[in-house]
Order: C-alpha cells, then structure tokens, then sequence
C-alpha cells in the first residue's frame, strides 16, 4: 500500500457500479427519482476502497482512491428517513465539535447509537428467519397441493 504523507489528501471517486443501491431501491423510488428531478433518497450505504492512483514517486497526479458501494439500504418509509436524516445531522454535529468538518477526521462518534430507535422497530436477524422458514414451508405446502 502506497504511503501518503501528512499534508497528502486523496480525491475520493465513486466507481460507477451502482447495482448495491438499485437492488434496494422500490420500483416507485426508481421511477421518481427519473419522473422527479431533485428527488431526494435517504440511505446507509457502505463503501469499500476498490483502486488508488497518484502514489508513485515524482507523479504528477494528485492522489486519488475510488470507492464502490458495496452494501446498501434504502429508507422505505418516511420513519426511516428521518431517523437516518437524525443520524446525519448528529454525526455533522460531531465533526463540527471535532473540529474535522473540512478534513479527515476520527471515525463518526457512535453512529450505531443514533439509529437505536430504527434498528428496534426493525425486524431481528431471528425474525428474517423465522419469516424465511415460514414462506418457504408455505411454498412447500403449495407445491404438494
């Protein structure tokens, strides 16, 4: 891995596969987003460092990462937006207290913390199960009818 010195700030780019995102997104979202210009959706989304340029020696480039997006949500319901929308404005908060709005900083001050409330309307990791099981064994039955 390249080695950056401390006055080095690489350009972040988005890689263009954006399937993560499009397979959490509703048809109705999808459509608004292309009917409504200026559509806004709110989303956790995870992102994983994929290619990195501008790190050789005498380069002229400035350093720069790509990113793809490798894991996403999409709020579905006006609740989860605005919990997310809460999220967001805590963890601006934070970098504004640690003095990192501008520049790299600490990791986000306990975002988890801020989506407590979501993630208990939610279902669990047992549940999704449990519902798996039961569609499955309804499909079953369906299949012997």
């Amino acid at each position: 891995m390249p080695k950056l010195s401390p006055a080095d700030v690489p350009e972040v780019k988005l890689d263009s596969a954006a399937a993560a995102i499009e397979a959490t997104m509703t048809r109705e979202q999808r459509r608004g987003l292309f009917e409504k210009p200026g559509s806004v959706l709110y989303a956790i989304v995870e992102l994983t460092s994929k290619s990195y340029t501008g790190h050789a020696e005498g380069e002229d480039k400035d350093p720069q990462v790509k990113v793809r997006v490798t894991g996403c949500e999409v709020a579905r319901t006006d609740e989860d937006a605005k919990s997310l929308i809460e999220a967001r404005h805590a963890m601006y908060r934070g970098r504004q207290i640690d003095g990192t709005f501008d520049e790299v900083g600490k990791d986000p001050i306990h975002p988890d913390g801020q989506l407590a409330g979501l993630v208990a309307s939610k279902p669990t990791e047992d549940e999704l199960k449990e519902h798996k099981r039961r569609r499955e064994q309804a499909r079953r039955d369906e299949f012997v009818r």
